[in-house]
């Protein structure tokens, strides 16, 4: 593997400074597509989808926990596997306190076509404590990847990508606003990253002022 170059202090200030400024053109034009993200339409969620999780049964308006706001994490875990997605949970190490969606209305899951009794001591032993819904019950995996042609076939078995579905409610109308898959998970785990996915970005409920996540009030 080849090392940069060795140059002076003053060389380097200079090339830093012209990637700088193509690094602060790539930041306002990723501010400018999350606010087109923003003005998407977005789209009713007829079906009564069905999950099952520590609670028991559960649907989708369940998933938002009384929030406005939901974020889906479409963890690979066939109903067969005896573990989940090494990518996958890569993805979901990476994802902080969720303190800090929930005090801006914003709920989290991850949901898995793997039963959920297959979940659960895969779960316990990642050592998370985030809620994880199984979907094997329903269509919702499914109809979440077909929308975007994201199926796959392995052993000419479908297979799902992973990816991320945001979802917005209105009392109680559950409405689609935003989905993406593989790559585009790429630098997407902390909660700004996350908020910025969906049709209320950044826009906290109780103000802005980041605290540290013990003094949130739920």
């Amino acid at each position: 593997m080849s090392l940069p170059e060795i140059v002076s202090r003053e060389r380097w200030r200079a090339a830093r400074a012209e990637l700088l400024r193509k690094e602060e053109a790539l930041t306002r034009a990723r501010d400018a597509l999350s606010a087109e993200r923003r003005r998407l339409p977005m789209v009713e969620v007829d079906p009564e989808y069905v999950f099952e999780g520590g609670d028991g049964k559960a649907n989708l308006l369940d998933l938002f926990d009384g929030r406005t706001q939901l974020v889906v994490h479409h963890f690979m875990f066939a109903p067969e596997w005896e573990a989940g997605c090494p990518c996958c949970a890569a993805f979901l190490d990476q994802i902080g306190h969720l303190a800090h969606l929930r005090a801006r209305g914003t709920a989290f899951a991850a949901v898995s076509r793997a039963p959920f009794t297959r979940i659960l001591p895969f779960k316990a032993r990642m050592g998370w404590t985030l809620p994880w819904y199984s979907s094997s019950h329903g269509d919702f995996s499914r109809d979440f990847n077909r929308d975007f042609e994201a199926t796959i076939l392995v052993d000419d078995e479908p297979v799902e990508r992973p990816g991320i579905s945001c979802f917005l409610r209105e009392h109680d109308r559950v409405f689609h606003t935003y989905s993406v898959y593989d790559r585009g998970l790429d630098g997407l785990g902390p909660a700004t990253s996350l908020l910025d996915l969906t049709a209320l970005g950044r826009a906290p409920e109780g103000g802005d002022r980041i605290r540290y996540h013990d003094e949130y009030e739920d």
